[in-house]
Formats: structure tokens, C-alpha cells, sequence
């Protein structure tokens, strides 16, 4: 078994069962304390900071610490891909998905199964999960496009898996087995250059609307030097979204301080307008994707007749 990935996930050691805080004389359910699941409990200041990922890697965590004691259990699908640390589109589900390798395994209101094949699971925080790779797998077969090439692009771009990781697994999936085609299609538009999810969700409404693939994280330069890289990039334009962590304004800056980064990217976004086209978009446009269609339409990027973005090869794994 690997040891623990290399980048931030949710640490479970502020978890505690009620029996443990009532033994010290503590009532969780008088305040103070955020309920993670029945009969385990987080500092409620401690749950409050929380990310979304890291609140379901919570759920996953104490799910184990209330499950039979002495039985092996290796999480998958979203329940890995939130203790791995890797962020999704859409909403958290409130179940945990544990990998079984043969039918009429039970489930509970909670812990749910997910029939799959064997694999070597990894160890993060005392949990078994299903690697990278294979998360990112099953994520496409199970679940949403977006959620998987997000997924794929965050691994890609943190050295969690490689690009013959995810082929490799892909190759295990029989061909007429349920989801291979969406799990062919995220392999092969995974791309580590996509730098947040809204990045990897804009692919993947572009590839849906038919835009031609861009390029991403293409350098600009001008006389005065380096203008930056930009997100995407088509001949004739540039692509951006805006984020939240685009302009970089560091946590507790003052009006003046973040005046000065507003101004900056103003600027950086100047010199671009003198060389190329720039269209911007923000996570509302995303989530109507005519708009977005629009935005970059504004900009003479247009769909194409036919998808260009899979070669044959991609379009024979996904027929």
C-alpha cells in the first residue's frame, strides 16, 4: 500500500465519539459541537472552516469510526475522491460509497455499496480508499462527466496519478461494462494544465457544446515582457474565468492592497485586448450554458459542426 498523498485532505483527528466527550464530561448536544454523523462530533469552530470536500471527507471518517470494529472497508468513488482531497462540481451526497467485490452485499441509510472490481486500495489517515486513478474511473462510470474530469484534472495536476494511470485503468473496465464510454471520454479530455474546478467545468461545457478544444495556460508576451498565461486559448482569442482565486487578493487585505491587484490584473487584461480577443466568465455563466455559448460566440469562438476534441482512438474507447 502507498502511503498518504502529498497535498492537503481532511484531517480526522479533531473527531470524537459522544461516549468519549460524556467519559471527560463534555455534552456534545448543549453546543459547541457540530454532529458529523450519529455519535460523532466535530469542535464546532473547527467544522465551520470546513471546505465542502473536507466536510465529506468527515462523513466518510466517522462513518468508519461507528462501523463494525475488525472489518476491512475500502471507500470509493466520491467517499475517496473527498479523503484523497480532490474537489467536485456538483453537491456532496450525504451517503458514503464503500467498494464490494461481489453481489447482495447490504447497505445501510448511510454506507452504501458500489460493486466493482478488486484493486489495491491506498492507506490516508488509517482509511483504505481506491487509488487515484480508479477513483477517477468510477467517478465517470457512476457519476457526472464534470465531477470526473475534475477529478482527473486535479490528479493530473497534483502528480496523484498519470496519464497511463488512468488508461491503465480505464483498460480494466470491460467494453460493454456500464459507464465505460463516460469513463473513456473524461480519460481522454483530462488535462493537469486546468489550474480549478470552474476551469475543468468550462471544458466540459465546451466539449458538450460542441467548441473547438482549446489550448490551456498559453503564455502572452509584449514589448514591456511577460503579460501571463491565460486559461484557454483558440486562434484569434482567449478564454478566462473569474474565480475567486483568480486576482489572488491574499485572505485579511485591505481595500488598498486588493485596489492594487484588481488594477494589476486590469492592466495584465489591457495588453492581452491589444494582441487577441478576451472573453471572462464567471460560475454563474456555467450554470446556463447558453450563456456561456454567448460569451465566447461575442468573441468569434462558435461551435463546430462535429466534436473535434476526441482522435479515433478516444472515439473507438467510447463507442
Amino acid at each position: 500500500m502507498l502511503g498518504p498523498p502529498r497535498h492537503p485532505c481532511f484531517d480526522p483527528s479533531g473527531l470524537s465519539r459522544t461516549a468519549d466527550l460524556r467519559r471527560v464530561g463534555i455534552e456534545p448536544s448543549r453546543g459547541g459541537w457540530r454532529q458529523v454523523r450519529t455519535g460523532v462530533w466535530l469542535p464546532e469552530e473547527s467544522a465551520a472552516a470546513l471546505t465542502p470536500v473536507d466536510l465529506h471527507a468527515a462523513l466518510v471518517h466517522a462513518t468508519m469510526r461507528t462501523h463494525r470494529a475488525g472489518e476491512s472497508v475500502t471507500f470509493a468513488a466520491e467517499s475517496a475522491a473527498a479523503v484523497l482531497g480532490i474537489p467536485r462540481i456538483r453537491a456532496w451526497p450525504g451517503t458514503v460509497r464503500h467498494l464490494v467485490t461481489r453481489r447482495g452485499v447490504s447497505g445501510s441509510s448511510v454506507l452504501r455499496p458500489l460493486l466493482g472490481a478488486e484493486t489495491g486500495a491506498i492507506r490516508v489517515h488509517g482509511l483504505l480508499v481506491t487509488p487515484p486513478a480508479r477513483t477517477v474511473v468510477d467517478l465517470a462510470r457512476y457519476g457526472a462527466l464534470e465531477d470526473a474530469v475534475t477529478a482527473a484534472d486535479y490528479c493530473l495536476r497534483h502528480a496523484m496519478c498519470t496519464r497511463d494511470d488512468l488508461a491503465a485503468e480505464l483498460a480494466l473496465v470491460p467494453r460493454r461494462a456500464r459507464g465505460r464510454a463516460s469513463a473513456a471520454t473524461a480519460v481522454a479530455i483530462a488535462d493537469g494544465s486546468s489550474m480549478s474546478p470552474g476551469e475543468s467545468f468550462s471544458r466540459v461545457l465546451m466539449f458538450r457544446l460542441l467548441i473547438p478544444r482549446p489550448r490551456l495556460q498559453v503564455s502572452f508576451t509584449d514589448a514591456d515582457g511577460l503579460i501571463g498565461d491565460v486559461d484557454f486559448w483558440w486562434e484569434g482569442a482567449v478564454g478566462e474565468f473569474d474565480g475567486r482565486t483568480k486576482y489572488r487578493i491574499p485572505p485579511g487585505a485591505s481595500h488598498e492592497e486588493a485596489g492594487r491587484v484588481l488594477w494589476a490584473e486590469k492592466k495584465r487584461e489591457d495588453r492581452l485586448r491589444r494582441q487577441t480577443q478576451v472573453a471572462r466568465w464567471v460560475w454563474a455563466n456555467l450554470l446556463s450554458p447558453n450563456q456561456l455559448l454567448a460569451i465566447l460566440a461575442d468573441k468569434g469562438v462558435r461551435p463546430e459542426r462535429r466534436s473535434t476534441w476526441l482522435d479515433r482512438d478516444d472515439q473507438s474507447g467510447v463507442a
